[in-house]
């Protein structure tokens, strides 16, 4: 019997995959993987092409993935290069090829096989490249530019609160299409209701050949997958609009059941098809009530919502998929049904995410601060605001298009902050909006003279943090919803450091003015928590419960959105606890809770749990025989809290009751360890629980005299150095909170730049406590660790490698 020829099965194969690819109507392939990187500002290709220090990496990449946060001033605003080999093994005339960038920051050249083949201007948005006449079968040599330089012509300002990270920032494809396809499906619902609605399919397409014989089908299914309409029309035009009416009793998007219809385009040339397109469809209609709540499908929902910035520890902005979803995810189980997305569009994946998780969203045009610009600044930032609005109009959960945020603040040009001027602008700019999206509502925020211009706006209230007492937010609240007609609040909160708590945390009392409640341009002229507050958690989580315990029980209220939800770095804050970072998010950089997180999950999720607070407040100290308030933050209808397994009684949860909706006990400790146990029952009787350990003592500790070291190994197989400061009793001292700098010397490294509560050599203490993870070097050599700050000069550890 003769052995089959491999060679020829494998050519077989090979030929096999090419047909099955080309009778595909339309390919799209990630080519993420295999990249090299030149960070080399020249702007010649040759000069790149003969640079030898290219180094081999996979996209998303930035190249502010950790300078953005390291100790030094500044961040790399420059240019840089990334080359590709790219295989296509067959070429079909008759169709088109394209590379799709879903975002390079901030602007972009791209060549082909020596040639520019096209470029690019803004980030944080898609783009399209031809290169059907750059390509040849085999190797393809492709270089990118892409330069986040300083350029004043191009939003965001250089003076936004968050980094402008470089690179290619999100996923880049291969597109292949015949040369007639369908361009773009802009899809509307003109009617809808609990008895029946409307779609509405404008379809665009490329027909070079002036083909006579295309014809389009498009197919409608339920979120079953059961066909409801269909129709086919011949193509005559360069659009085409094909109407669905009368869907009976359609399965309304909302964000409790984010139900999806599933929409097919396919083009067909002589019943064979050309291309296919395949969208989402959310049936759902909205109303802003002058003056009054937001109604979704009918029915009042109040907002509860947070902001997001795009970004991760050790990535930067150069997030995975699974990295994004992962944060809407935990937003959707903290129980928010609405996003801000700050100060830019996101990935595709987001909204994609927001669309099957029922998250809302405002999304953001980037012109964050700088003033209004001269005419090149103008018409970049005008096709910005179209390429937002077409990309991104099929998506359910968007109900507002943001045109700015404080776009008068800190100009950039002379005249800059001129509000007539700007007002001239933004009217073109709302009227763009409403040309390209007549169906959802334009918005701004804490830009006050052209507050009547857009549909929604949001003032600047930052009650207890930048200005006043958290206790005045009530009365801003009443004061704007009589003022504005459709008046929503985006942005409140405070930094809050992981691990720092007090028995007392600082209100401003008598210090600061309480009844004020906007931010300052110039901070430094008003006395507020922001500068003078501890930063402790407590106080934040205080606010934040004071701030929901209002806005959960004002029955004409809109709602508010939080800022932010994650730590993120900005070049505007050098001095923070964590140097460059943002600290007001509900989780750290890597989207680890903190305390607040689990107050609005008290407020707004539906899945039963119980948190003591705090897991970080382990070590206290105080008098003997002096209660603590003990808040437990829960969901569930009523909550035992035991102490040492002696039950301190069972509490109703009281929603108008505050702090904690009235989840509150008086604790006496112990002298020592104290177990704190929280019982959480439900109203079907199913239970959840939370336990602590706490460490009290009753004698304060004096004056901070030297640091501690000490190591202990984690499950990835790195350490953890912790130093705490002690007095000379050998006392932690729970009330230092100067900054302490660590450095591995021999043994290992440090895992530095994260922006993250162990990942930066220089942090503050948190209750005369901090720590950094050593990643170990191979060598099985000790690990040799040292802290110090100007109080202590330095102490040693030395730590024996497993």
């Amino acid at each position: 019997m003769n052995k089959p020829n491999k060679t020829f099965s494998i050519f077989a194969l090979f030929v096999l995959f090419q047909i099955c690819l080309s009778s595909f109507a339309q390919t799209k392939r990630n080519i993420n993987d295999n990249w090299l990187y030149l960070e080399n500002h020249t702007s010649n290709l040759n000069e790149a092409e003969k640079a030898s220090n290219w180094i081999s990496l996979n996209l998303p990449h930035t190249w502010n993935a950790e300078d953005a946060t390291d100790l030094y001033p500044g961040y790399r605003r420059d240019a840089s290069w990334y080359q590709k080999k790219l295989d296509i093994p067959q070429i079909d005339k008759n169709r088109v090829y394209s590379l799709y960038f879903e975002g390079s920051n901030v602007t972009t050249k791209v060549y082909v096989n020596g040639k520019e083949a096209g470029s690019h201007i803004g980030g944080y948005i898609g783009f399209s490249i031809d290169i059907t006449n750059f390509i040849k079968e085999g190797n393809n040599d492709i270089f990118v530019r892409v330069d986040n330089s300083y350029d004043i012509e191009i939003i965001p300002s250089q003076k936004s609160d968050f980094f402008i990270y470089g690179g290619i920032t999100r996923d880049v494809w291969l597109v292949s299409k015949y040369k007639n396809h369908i361009e773009n499906l802009k899809i509307s619902t003109p009617e809808v209701s609990a008895k029946k609605a409307s779609v509405q399919i404008v379809s665009t397409f490329v027909n070079p050949d002036n083909s006579k014989d295309l014809s389009l089908t498009v197919t409608l299914k339920n979120p079953k997958g059961k066909k409801v309409a269909s129709k086919t029309v011949l193509v005559s035009d360069k659009t085409s609009t094909i109407t669905f009416e009368n869907i009976k009793n359609p399965e309304l998007w909302d964000t409790e059941k984010p139900n999806l219809y599933k929409l097919s385009a396919v083009l067909s040339e002589k019943n064979q098809i050309k291309d296919s397109v395949s969208e989402k469809v959310g049936f759902r209609w909205f109303e802003f009530k002058d003056h009054g709540p937001f109604y979704l499908n009918g029915k009042r929902l109040l907002i509860r919502g947070t902001h997001r910035h795009e970004e991760q520890a050790g990535v930067g902005a150069a997030m995975s998929n699974e990295q994004h979803w992962a944060d809407m995810k935990s937003i959707k189980e903290m129980g928010a049904n609405f996003v801000r997305l700050a100060h830019y569009p996101q990935d595709p994946e987001i909204y994609k995410a927001c669309d099957e998780l029922g998250l809302l969203i405002w999304d953001e045009l980037p012109w964050c601060r700088g003033g209004i610009g001269n005419d090149v600044w103008k018409t970049n930032t005008k096709n910005m605001l179209e390429e937002i609005i077409n990309q991104n109009y099929n998506h359910p959960s968007i109900i507002i298009w943001s045109l700015g945020n404080e776009i008068n603040w800190l100009p950039d040009f002379p005249d800059g902050d001129n509000a007539d001027k700007t007002n001239v602008f933004l009217n073109e700019l709302n009227e763009i909006a409403h040309k390209l999206d007549p169906t959802r509502k334009t918005a701004i925020r804490k830009y006050y003279e052209g507050s009547h211009i857009v549909d929604v706006f949001s003032p600047s209230i930052w009650s207890g943090w930048y200005s006043g007492s958290y206790k005045s937010y009530q009365k801003a609240i009443d004061v704007y919803k009589k003022e504005y007609k459709h008046f929503i609040h985006a942005e409140y909160g405070g930094d809050s450091h992981v691990g720092r708590h007090s028995e007392n945390p600082i209100t401003g009392e008598n210090v600061i003015k309480a009844e004020g409640w906007e931010e300052a341009i110039v901070q430094t002229k008003i006395a507020n928590i922001a500068q003078i507050g501890d930063w402790s958690e407590n106080y934040i989580v205080d606010l934040f419960d004071w701030h929901l315990h209002i806005s959960e029980n004002d029955p004409t209220f809109v709602g508010n959105i939080q800022w932010a939800f994650k730590d993120f770095a900005t070049p505007l804050r050098p001095e923070d606890d964590i140097p460059y970072m943002n600290q007001k998010g509900l989780t750290d950089r890597n989207g680890f809770p903190k305390d607040a997180y689990y107050v609005f999950k008290s407020y707004w999720a539906k899945e039963p749990f119980a948190y003591i607070e705090s897991h970080t407040w382990t070590e206290r100290q105080g008098p003997e025989n002096t209660p603590r308030t003990i808040s437990v933050f829960s969901n569930c209808e009523k909550v035992t809290l035991f102490h040492d397994g002696k039950s301190l009684g069972e509490k109703q949860r009281n929603l108008s009751l505050y702090p904690a909706n009235g989840l509150t006990w008086d604790v006496n400790f112990l002298k020592g360890e104290n177990t704190l146990l929280a019982i959480g029952k439900t109203k079907d009787g199913k239970t959840v629980s939370d336990t602590i350990e706490v460490n009290y003592r009753f004698n304060k500790n004096d004056t901070a005299s030297s640091l501690q070291l000490s190591s202990e190994k984690l499950k990835n197989g790195n350490y953890l150095v912790t130093a705490i400061a002690i007095d000379n009793n050998n006392l932690r001292c729970l009330d230092y909170e100067a900054s302490v700098y660590f450095q591995c010397m021999k043994g290992g490294k440090t895992l530095k730049n994260q922006g993250t509560p162990t990942g930066s050599e220089s942090i503050r203490m948190a209750n005369g406590k901090a720590s950094i993870e050593i990643v170990p070097d191979g060598s099985g050599n000790p690990i040799e660790m040292t802290a110090l700050n100007q109080s202590f000069k330095g102490e040693y550890l030395k730590i024996s490698v497993e």
